[in-house]
């Protein structure tokens, strides 16, 4: 596998500037953006001609990764020459949160299961249900076929989200890529690292990913009076305070985390499932633990390839833990590097959720605040 990587901004433009090397043997284009930089047609318009036969898969986000830097106003360009694997890919729309399962179940319908190793997702980020997405993905693929990948993000601004397969980014897509053949090894793992405090409490009212009612009382009512000033810049605020769900007792709850806020019914809408009879609790920041996340969420998907570094590692991270850890954001990718080592080209963006089992063998779930690797390497 071969792999090169380019960098745009408005103050360097690309970088480095040396002309591509992979040209016409490169299949796949890993394209992660600020949203109104794929926007515009000219930066597609030169990665086409770069790479005139590769497909270009990827979306906008709440950060780019490039290396262990993270920037929010760039392009991040990842070609990739494989030796001994094919990439196949669909995309489809959807318009109707309603229909997040059959958005699914159509891509997952749409690819070829014959030498099908793994399966690349990115999504709309803020009209989907990811629960319901991932559950119509993994309907109808094979059981040891797993899902990772993530929702595109639009900064702390919740306005407009892009996805791209082959051809312009598109609002209301959903995107797969399909990657085949036995000689390449898949790793994955994810992790959080946020503290709960409060009592456990009871989801009495809601559907799907809408939440109604706690213990019997507004849920935004209650939320707010944790949040105390924060609850002035929600939805944007509530990335610093998700919560921690549940479904059996001891069972490792998934983290939620706010897409939107209605003050008409009162009712808040996450980004996947918060189903009746689940308990929630309240979490909040820890900057060592996140950092020590995503350090293990690095070490969980390194040691699912074998003893050498990957060649290639996307990291889907959550806009949340951004706005925490702040000036310190790039501690986190330095960890995933100290994890990985050089040899390992590093790649990805900060979501609004995060999708992949948290370790091999594990179920397929959307997270939210968390490190989520998926690394790739052919043998």
């Amino acid at each position: 596998m071969k792999i090169e990587q380019k960098r745009w901004t408005e103050a360097k433009g690309w970088e480095p500037e040396s002309p591509s090397r992979l040209g016409e043997s490169a299949q796949l284009v890993l394209l992660f953006g600020n949203t109104s930089i794929l926007k515009q047609q000219r930066y597609f318009d030169e990665i086409k001609k770069a790479y005139p036969k590769a497909h270009l898969f990827g979306c906008s986000t709440a950060g780019e990764i490039y290396g262990t830097q993270v920037s929010d106003d760039s392009l991040v360009v990842t070609a990739v020459s494989f030796e001994h694997t094919q990439v196949r890919g669909a995309r489809t729309k959807i318009t109707d949160i309603e229909k997040s399962f059959q958005a699914g179940e159509e891509l997952a319908q749409s690819l070829d299961k014959e030498g099908l190793t793994h399966v690349l997702v990115l999504s709309d980020g803020l009209k989907i249900n990811g629960s319901d997405l991932v559950r119509g993905l993994k309907e109808h693929l094979p059981e040891n076929v797993a899902v990772t990948g993530g929702l595109s993000g639009d900064g702390g601004r919740f306005e407009e989200t892009l996805v791209i397969w082959d051809g312009p980014p598109e609002r209301d897509t959903v995107a797969v890529l399909g990657l085949y053949g036995d000689r390449l090894k898949v790793g994955y793992g994810s992790l959080g690292g946020w503290d709960p405090f409060g009592p456990d409490r009871l989801i009495t009212r809601s559907k799907g990913n809408v939440l109604y009612e706690l213990d019997g009382k507004s849920a935004l009512e209650l939320y707010k009076k944790y949040l105390g000033e924060h609850a002035k810049g929600l939805p944007a605020t509530g990335l610093l305070f998700p919560l921690s769900l549940r479904t059996k007792e001891g069972e490792t709850g998934v983290v939620r985390t706010i897409l939107s806020v209605n003050e008409e019914d009162q009712s808040m809408t996450f980004a996947g499932d918060v189903p009746e009879g689940a308990y929630v609790r309240l979490m909040k920041a820890n900057f060592d633990r996140l950092i020590d996340g995503a350090v293990g969420a690095a070490k969980t998907s390194y040691q699912a390839v074998g003893s050498s570094s990957p060649d290639l590692a996307l990291l889907v991270s959550c806009v949340g833990r951004k706005m925490v850890l702040k000036q310190r954001v790039e501690e986190e990718v330095e960890g995933v590097r100290d994890v990985m080592g050089y040899r390992t080209v590093l790649t990805g963006f900060y979501s609004y959720g995060e999708i992949s089992p948290i370790k091999a063998g594990a179920e397929c779930k959307l997270h939210n605040q968390t490190m989520t690797i998926t690394t790739l390497s052919e043998k």
